[in-house]
């Protein structure tokens, strides 16, 4: 084979290579206007503990408030009555009634749940009309102008658990009248005293007064508002507002909200930008939006794309519960949250931190990994207590502390769940190959994990087994949702699990049990595949629409099919056909973000951008929430409705990065799925497996320079754009570059690499 020539430069400066500008454009902002006059289209702001929303209600200014840690853990599930076993039996003897009693019945009760807090609401009648709402993303910052001149701008401090706002350029208002218009109202929500069991107390479904908690007393002292809300079992949550008027007259104040401890309040300065928080909030923020960037010629995904990735920044840190179905923005309509507003470990979470690893924020990825960890000793206990076996599994529907909330038991309570957890374990590791994290977190996370699911399976006739399998939702909450043999989601975990498990081993030195892990590895069936594909299970073809890409996990995200073998890739388009054949009327949003991302993975690039398209205009709010139906009437599906989740949103950001770079068995790939059509796309500092940190440029419909920065010395295995590059600098001996496209070399840390193309 003859070699291609390359030129490989190596640059000591940062900032040597520039793709794209770092700066958000003002495009991306949200812009309108008018308020919103809903929750789910107000102007969303938070810091990953604390998150408010701002629209118009009866005329007001409003802000809702919500806090992440604000739970009622009370238990309706009661393991104590059933186990893993018991269903087992259930399934064999088809006598199903007590998995949906015991299992299911009790995620109905009104606890536990996610709590609403409460909101702020200003009277802005004699402030005119809104001339315009903006919420700026680059500074997270949303600022209202007035027809008669006002202004109302507010953020919640990035560092610190704080909210702000201030009322400015009040020509409108008589000196005396300033505080008195515009000082602001607490607007609590009724939890009811008692219940009538009998009559259910005349209380609507999903009313937050189902929660049965006594009311709590605002009290106004001047210009502070405080509130103490008791809920359950002596625990609490208290708010403090606080405003002040300003000798230019205009108004300046702040909000807190505190979970089982007193509220404090910052000290006012004289205007939003001298706050104490300002500083840090905008260097924060200006840190984040420097981490990575994409520049796309499709304005519809690009700012698509930058508002999720401002969500991302607004509900997650390291240091704050994991992203769960609304985040910092539980729904403001009277209600409970849907779906308790939980920690979703079957799809949910999963998909929300999907884009933190190659989108380069780890330091947010690891506020999942650091919420899956704490919860290690309650997911050990119901793993014991449920399964019967040691090692850990983690519950399908969590609570804020880790337990197991029930709903369909299936998924649930399901025995593959730890395994996808588990992976955000390992890619944490493989994108910053941390040794410390590596012995510290994902040997014994992953360890634990691959324990469990030995002990829970077992070997007959030479092949390993599960006793029950199920595939999300397949056949939702039927007693056929379980299968005997393996369903191809739940093998695909147990395949990537004892990958991983092996891996981390023998990263570790420890050659015995990696070589366990191997051979527990090898007593695993091959994948039910047939004409239509990968199948739910042997015996059950996927025939009809289905919202769960389930059965296709080893595609994405699990990445143990490959597109570049030949014999994968038979699997992949065939089962993408028998996708396209059932069509999408039974799909949410997130199916089609996901889609995105296995389209990209079979580098069908522009069937990949149409899933993002239509995932931005049929299944987003006006500010840009996904609503999990089609809101243009059922155009792509036959879900209307509009329950606000976040996974939608982030597993599009990662279809978008899934177009640019893919790390995938071992290697890299750089735009492996770019449509023709887009003649000018980059990226910058974007993350593979390896560490390393990526950026590339294609301009005028051909492709230009890869850069490659080197985070740890590593062997880089690179899957390049382009086939024939200039001789140059490095001797060939350096690299190798074989059959299938990949070049081969050694990178040491702290170096950088420019490839360029010079087929022009």
């Amino acid at each position: 084979m003859k070699k291609a020539a390359i030129v490989f430069i190596f640059l000591c400066l940062p900032g040597a290579f520039s793709t794209a500008n770092a700066q958000v454009k003002p495009a991306y902002n949200l812009e309108s206007a008018h308020l919103a006059q809903r929750w789910d289209e107000a102007m969303p702001l938070g810091n990953g503990m604390l998150g408010a929303l701002i629209w118009e209600k009866q005329g007001r200014l409003r802000l809702s408030l919500d806090r992440a840690d604000l739970w009622d853990e009370r238990q309706a599930l009661d393991l104590s009555k059933f186990n893993f076993k018991d269903v087992q039996r259930w399934v064999a003897q088809k006598k199903y009634d007590s998995a949906h009693r015991l299992g299911d019945d009790p995620y109905h009760a009104p606890y536990p749940t996610k709590l609403p807090v409460a909101a702020m609401e200003f009277q802005i009648e004699r402030l005119g009309t809104v001339v315009s709402n903006v919420l700026d993303i680059q500074t997270a910052l949303n600022t209202v102008k007035f027809s008669s001149g006002a202004t109302f701008a507010s953020y919640i401090a990035a560092t610190q658990n704080v909210g702000y706002f201030s009322f400015s350029h009040l020509p409108v208002l008589k000196d005396d009248e300033i505080v008195k218009v515009l000082s602001p109202e607490l607007i609590v929500h009724k939890f009811a005293d008692t219940l009538k069991t009998s009559t259910n107390g005349g209380i609507s479904p999903g009313s937050v007064q189902l929660l049965g908690y006594k009311n709590g007393v605002v009290t106004r002292n001047g210009n502070t508002i405080s509130y103490k809300q008791p809920t359950y079992a002596h625990h609490y949550f208290e708010i403090k507002i606080q405003w002040k008027k300003l000798p230019d007259n205009s108004i300046i104040g702040s909000w807190v909200i505190e979970n089982d401890k007193a509220a404090v309040l910052p000290v006012l300065n004289n205007n939003l930008q001298s706050t104490a928080d300002w500083q840090a909030h905008i260097q924060w923020w200006t840190g984040f939006w420097a981490k990575s960037s994409v520049s796309l010629p499709d304005s519809i995904i690009a700012r698509q794309y930058y508002l999720d990735m401002y969500k991302l920044g607004a509900v997650a840190r390291s240091n704050t519960p994991a992203i769960t179905l609304q985040a910092v923005w539980t729904a403001d309509n009277g209600n409970l949250p849907p779906w308790k507003g939980d920690f979703h470990n079957d799809l949910n979470t999963q998909l929300s931190y999907w884009p933190t690893y190659t989108g380069n924020h780890l330091d947010l990825a690891v506020g999942y990994i650091n919420w899956l960890w704490n919860m290690r000793a309650a997911n050990k206990q119901y793993t014991k207590q449920y399964f019967g076996v040691e090692g850990l599994n983690v519950p399908g529907t969590a609570t804020l502390h880790g337990s197991p909330m029930g709903g369909w038991i299936q998924y649930s309570l399901s025995p593959t769940v730890v395994a996808w957890c588990a992976q955000h374990f390992y890619w944490q590791w493989k994108y910053s190959m941390d040794d410390n994290f590596l012995k510290t977190k994902a040997y014994t996370y992953i360890h634990e994990a691959a324990t469990y699911l030995e002990h829970i399976s077992q070997v007959k006739n030479g092949v390993r087994v599960l006793p029950l399998s199920s595939s999300p939702e397949f056949n939702d909450n039927n007693i056929n949702a379980w299968f005997p043999q393996w369903t191809n989601f739940d093998l695909g975990l147990a395949k990537f699990l004892f990958t991983a498990a092996a891996e981390v081993a023998a990263a570790g030195n420890n050659k015995n049990e990696a070589s366990h892990w191997q051979k527990i590895l090898s007593e695993l069936p091959a994948y039910d595949v047939n004409k239509t594909g990968l199948t739910v299970a042997p015996g059950q073809d996927l025939t009809e629409s289905h919202r769960h890409m389930s059965p296709y996990m080893a595609v994405y995200p699990l990445a143990l099919l490959d597109d570049n073998k030949q014999e994968d890739a038979a699997i992949i388009h065939q089962s993408l056909q028998q996708i396209e054949k059932n069509g999408t009327r039974e799909w949410c949003g997130y199916s089609f973000s996901w889609m995105a991302c296995l389209y990209a993975r079979a580098h069908e690039a522009d069937k990949a951008v149409k899933q993002l398209d239509i995932f931005a205009t049929n299944f987003c709010s006006v500010n840009s929430f996904h609503l999990n139906g089609d809101q243009k009437g059922g155009e792509y599906s036959n879900f209307t409705y509009r329950p606000f989740t976040l996974e939608g949103n982030f597993a599009f950001m990662q279809g978008v990065h899934e177009l640019l770079l893919q790390s995938r068995m071992g290697y890299i790939e750089v735009f492996p799925a770019v449509p023709d059509s887009w003649k000018d796309v980059s990226f910058q500092d974007l993350r593979a497996e390896g560490a390393f940190v990526i950026s590339a440029k294609k301009e005028n419909g051909k492709m230009q320079s890869v850069k490659i920065t080197a985070e740890k010395d590593g062997l880089l295995k690179i899957k390049l754009p382009f086939k024939k590059w200039a001789a140059g600098a490095m001797a060939s001996s350096s690299f190798k570059t074989g059959s299938d496209g990949i070049t081969v070399m050694m990178l040491k840390k702290g170096q950088q690499l420019l490839i360029e193309n010079t087929d022009k």
